[in-house]
């Protein structure tokens, strides 16, 4: 089966961090699992309030699936990062594995 990698870059008010790291913090414990092999979020360098998120899925139906599958828990605390998200400074982005065993 073909990872999916899915990332989003983003930038967070400059006052919100502490509420951001809380909210990812509690996001990590609790998307391991339902396909997802991997959850990591990463500081953009040189640049305080940039992160990326980045989802990696053991298969293109664990991605598809996803959003049907998340918690009422998972779905609060990414309304609460919606909120302090900088309006229009949000970038998706999905990667497929190629199939190299493939003939």
């Amino acid at each position: 089966m073909n990872k999916v990698v899915f990332t989003i870059r983003y930038e967070i008010q400059k006052d919100k961090l502490d509420e951001y790291f809380k909210i990812v913090r509690e996001l990590k414990s609790l998307l391991k699992g339902n396909g997802i092999e991997d959850y990591s979020v990463f500081n953009v360098k040189r640049k305080e309030n940039e992160f990326v998120e980045i989802y990696i899925y053991e298969s293109r139906e664990a991605w598809e699936e996803f959003d049907e599958t998340t918690d009422e828990r998972v779905d609060i605390l990414m309304n609460k990062l919606a909120d302090i998200i900088i309006d229009k400074t949000t970038k998706y982005s999905t990667l497929f594995e190629l199939d190299l065993n493939a003939e």
